[in-house]
């Protein structure tokens, strides 16, 4: 291992969701994701699909947000999967940098600081 490597913690290993200490098998992983956001949307009402591309310090991740503006995050390997699991759960996808995140999300998140704040 190089110095570089060490210092800045490089491997020979990849990103993605199977990278993280919590996260089950690929296959299990896929599972668990798409078990997820399919309890969210059964349970909450207009829920939308925004894709979030991989930037240098984050993978691929796929947001739900309710018109509520409560939402849920989860990695999923690249933009195709993205699709392909908002399709099948029939709610339609955005995707973030076009259209930004919609303003009741940062509603819902200031108001959930603001009640956190008041305890």
């Amino acid at each position: 291992m190089g110095f570089f490597s060490r210092l800045f913690g490089g491997s020979s290993r990849t990103a993605g969701p199977t990278s993280t200490p919590d996260a089950p098998a690929d296959g299990d992983y896929k599972r668990a994701v798409y078990q997820h956001f399919a309890q969210f949307h059964a349970s909450r009402v207009g829920v939308e699909a925004y894709l979030e591309p991989a930037n240098p310090n984050e993978p691929t991740s796929l947001l739900l947000i309710a018109t509520t503006g409560e939402w849920t995050r989860r990695r999923i390997p690249n933009p195709k999967e993205g699709y392909t699991l908002a399709k099948e759960l029939g709610i339609p996808i955005y995707d973030v940098n076009f259209t930004g995140y919609p303003q009741r999300m940062r509603d819902w998140n200031t108001a959930q600081r603001a009640a956190k704040k008041n305890r």
